[in-house]
């Protein structure tokens, strides 16, 4: 379908405006690229008919004006030939449902010239309470943009998540071997110590229930988003305490205590899991506000994936091999495979992420930041940029490994900065498909053979291949 623009403008003064999506057919009728070009007409609102008949309207009531009516009843170059006949300059059609391609035959309706589009109804309602009822509109189609720069910002946020989730995972594991150096502190770590090490084996049970879960959720989405939403809130208010409980415990500052059970606990830390529920019940309220809402689903998501990298670790680079291997041809499939399975010729992967059928609700899976650049596309699609937190958390996954690597081996970071460096780098080549191609590109296609590639000829460069892709045994000779 041809994705076009409808430019409304009210009555006051200075007027307001606002833009709204429409779906034309660019074989009937052909759209200026920008609002100099346009022309604008008086929008006359018959939603209350579907124009099936020029009995329906007064006459005189459509002329030189651009008409809206339901969509229903007959075809749309019939309403067409209705309105032009009735003098209408323009003609619209609400829609409740999802919008679609417009391609009635025209071979029967040469005579009609009139341009036609496509509307979501909800858009004339939000129209009425936004502007007015007096209000006029022009349609036009401006050319798609070759490069959005709100694809910078989630760069910039996905490498910094990426570095500071390994960094701290190295962090992490330096206390660890101190702790094992020393046995006085041995007990206390073990104690605080919340990792999670992943196998081999249960690298490939994660794929399975990876692949159970999006099949699920592309057959019941409207019942396990609630659940997935639900689960998010959860982690993310979790992972933020965790994250900021590691920068305040720095803080020597604010330390008094209250004895509850036996069990004593700072007050800061009180407020702390006060202000992390909040923010994530305020986001479960609010997630659909579109102005807002989405810098507070980036701050739980970065949250949530540092947590997520920093807690699970890889053995060895063995099982890091599996794991992204196994996530790469999961992310291909279920992209560019599956659209040759499904009855409506649809991936699954970018069904579940867009919302099946006009779901209103999305999964709070994704980094989103509101594209930059003007379009059609941005009103029609996605008015947001996003990016998976699967992209941000394999990948990190082998970063956090290499992090820990370089911790036990004292090889000055050199695993570590090559692998980011390599993201960064996949990152960057995601983008320039994604902007020569014009769809939706699964990441780790282009982020996995980079890291893995760097991580590998790093380690044979260093002649530590063998080290690397067994893992560690290092922690009882390691002296700090």
């Amino acid at each position: 379908a041809d994705e076009g623009i409808l430019h409304a403008s009210g009555s006051g003064v200075p007027p307001v405006t606002k833009d709204y999506c429409i779906i034309y057919n660019s074989n009937w009728v052909s759209l200026p690229k920008t609002l100099d070009n346009a022309t604008f007409r008086t929008l006359e609102n018959l939603t209350s008919t579907v124009l099936c008949s020029s009995a329906e309207v007064p006459s005189g009531l459509m002329k030189d004006k651009a008409v809206v009516v339901m969509r229903g009843n007959c075809t749309f170059l019939e309403k067409a030939r209705i309105a032009q006949s009735l003098g209408a300059k323009m003609l619209l059609i609400a829609s409740k449902s999802r919008l679609s391609a417009i391609s009635d035959n025209k071979t029967d309706f040469e005579d009609v010239t009139l341009p036609i589009a496509l509307i979501r109804y909800n858009d004339i309602v939000d129209m009425q309470l936004v502007l007015g009822n007096e209000v006029n509109v022009t349609l036009y189609s401006p050319p798609l943009p070759e490069f959005d720069y709100s694809m910078v910002v989630i760069f910039l946020i996905a490498v910094f998540t990426v570095a500071l989730g390994g960094y701290w995972s190295g962090v992490a594991e330096l206390e660890n071997l101190k702790a094992v150096a020393s046995p006085g502190e041995r007990e206390t770590r073990w104690k605080k110590e919340e990792n999670v090490t992943f196998t081999p084996v249960t690298v490939i049970l994660f794929v399975v229930i990876c692949c159970v879960m999006l099949v699920l959720l592309y057959f019941f989405y409207k019942w396990l988003v609630y659940v997935i939403i639900s689960v998010f809130c959860l982690a993310s208010a979790m992972s933020l305490y965790n994250c900021l409980a590691a920068l305040i415990g720095e803080i020597p500052f604010g330390q008094c205590r209250i004895t509850c059970s036996n069990k004593t606990i700072e007050v800061r830390l009180i407020f702390l899991a006060i202000f992390c529920i909040g923010a994530a019940v305020v986001w479960a309220v609010f997630r659909n506000e579109d102005r807002w809402a989405w810098i507070l689903q980036d701050i739980l998501g970065v949250a949530f994936c540092l947590n997520f990298i920093k807690t699970l670790k890889m053995p060895n680079f063995k099982s890091c091999v599996i794991l992204l291997g196994l996530l790469l041809l999961y992310d291909v499939f279920f992209v560019f495979i599956t659209p040759f399975i499904t009855k409506n010729g649809a991936s699954i992967m970018v069904e579940v992420a867009a919302g099946p059928f006009g779901n209103s609700e999305k999964l709070p899976v994704v980094i989103r930041v509101p594209r930059l650049e003007h379009s059609a596309s941005t009103l029609c699609d996605l008015p947001f940029s996003l990016l998976g937190f699967g992209d941000i958390i394999v990948p990190g996954l082998l970063v956090a490994y290499c992090r820990r690597f370089d911790v036990q081996t004292r090889s000055s970071s050199i695993y570590y900065i090559s692998c980011t460096i390599a993201y960064a780098v996949g990152m960057v080549l995601t983008f320039i498909v994604l902007a020569l191609m014009k769809m939706g590109q699964p990441a780790l296609l282009y982020l996995v053979p980079c890291t893995l590639i760097t991580s590998s000829l790093v380690a044979w460069r260093r002649k530590e291949m063998k080290k690397f892709w067994k893992g560690s045994n290092y922690q009882v000779g390691w002296r700090p």
